[in-house]
């Protein structure tokens, strides 16, 4: 091949690949993730925490009420 011929082939070749690569279509992105089943682990939280504090204190309260006498 000539000079001339590789020069006609690569300028081919690139207004060919450039069709490609600007005739690609983007696809819409995926829908996300449905939740997982169960319960949700936020709604009872607080009051769990709440509930073992008030125990807690009143544990030691009680505990410590009883070991003095």
């Amino acid at each position: 091949m000539t000079i001339q011929n590789r020069r006609i082939f690569a300028s081919i070749l690139f207004v060919l690949i450039s069709f490609v690569c600007v005739g690609q279509v983007d696809l819409p992105p995926p829908s996300p993730p449905s939740p997982p089943p169960g319960f949700p682990i936020d709604g009872g939280v607080v009051f769990g925490v709440v509930v073992a504090i008030f125990y807690g204190v009143r544990k030691i309260l009680f505990s410590s009420g009883k070991s003095n006498k």
